[in-house]
């Protein structure tokens, strides 16, 4: 016997009113993918909007942020 579903919110329900007894043992097998919920932003895009909405960071931030951001020895130490 083969029945068609759907998942719904994690559960298969079964196409039509087949009632199946209580306890019995199914095979499950997946037809087609899943599509995703929601189509995410690819990153990038994403930072895209961002860039230039900040206008108080220093002018070497870029060349050393991980002195800004993770504390670590500016990598040139001259002041520009």
């Amino acid at each position: 016997m083969t029945l068609l579903g759907t998942v719904v919110n994690g559960t298969i329900i079964v196409d039509g009113n087949q009632p199946l007894p209580e306890g019995a043992r199914v095979e499950v097998t997946v037809t087609e993918p899943a599509a995703p919920a929601v189509a995410a932003k690819p990153t990038l895009l994403g930072l895209l909007q961002l860039a230039g909405t900040l206008s108080d960071l220093p002018a070497d931030f870029a060349a050393e942020h991980d002195h800004y951001i993770h504390g670590t020895p500016k990598r040139n130490s001259q002041e520009r």
